[in-house]
């Protein structure tokens, strides 16, 4: 009796054992199916997140691309810009969404320094300094106040050629510019200047001997540049 009552108490403590495994394997299984669900959440919020990001990056990319598109089709045909017969007939092409100012009133002879101002839809005030300033500048402290800058300015002066790539010597030894020899598509030659002219401004710049006269022509900023190498390729005059 004692034997069948121990043997029915061995089953219960079988069955329990194997309940109380059957449960935490239920347990386990249930917190492995809870983790990899989470992990499966996490997982894919990352790789919607790359995807919305990229697509983000795709669509602005399109825009960037599409806009440039069309402000390179807006600035088509391009015009002719024509100086005074009497300061070598400067001719030179540029954006139609460009505006040009003549700073010099060439009617009254006298040999004054002919200056011409171009930038896109409106050509800001020009400054009483505006010729002297294409002189470059080795001060390193910025101009306080605003300071116009143009996407060209030009100026033909009669002067020396050498006398003109002189003044550019202080900043060269400083490495503020860089110089290098010029020819463009009708093989005018001259000299490139690229860095920093002054307190406020960065671009390039063009000195080319015309004659008697030296031709001085630059850019303002960086962002005019691939306009302003554009624009350079088509200078003639008469030699």
């Amino acid at each position: 009796m004692k034997r069948g009552r121990a043997y029915e108490r061995g089953v219960i403590d079988v069955k329990i054992i194997g309940i109380v495994v059957l449960g935490l394997l239920f347990l386990v299984a249930g917190s492995m199916s809870i983790w990899l669900y989470f992990q499966y959440a996490n997982a894919k919020s990352n790789v919607d997140s790359k995807v919305t990001a990229a697509t983000a990056a795709a669509t602005l990319k399109q825009k960037q691309a599409d806009e440039a598109e069309f402000a390179a089709r807006e600035k088509q045909p391009l015009r002719t810009f024509v100086g005074p017969d009497d300061y070598g007939r400067l001719t030179f092409d540029y954006p139609k969404t460009w505006s040009v100012y003549q700073g010099t009133d060439v009617s009254k002879g006298g040999g004054a320094t002919y200056t011409a101002y171009l930038n896109p839809v409106i050509v800001d005030p020009v400054p009483a300094n505006a010729t002297s300033d294409l002189v470059a500048n080795t001060k390193p402290t910025p101009t306080q106040g605003y300071v116009p800058k143009f996407a060209v300015r030009l100026k033909i002066e009669q002067k020396l050629y050498e006398d003109t790539l002189k003044q550019y010597d202080p900043l060269l030894k400083t490495n503020q510019l860089t110089s290098s020899a010029f020819t463009n598509s009708h093989g005018i030659v001259g000299t490139k200047f690229v860095g920093r002219f002054n307190n406020d401004i960065s671009g390039e710049a063009l000195v080319i001997k015309m004659r008697d006269r030296t031709l001085t022509i630059r850019t303002d900023a960086t962002v005019f540049m691939p306009d302003f190498d554009a624009l350079v390729q088509t200078i003639n005059f008469n030699q």
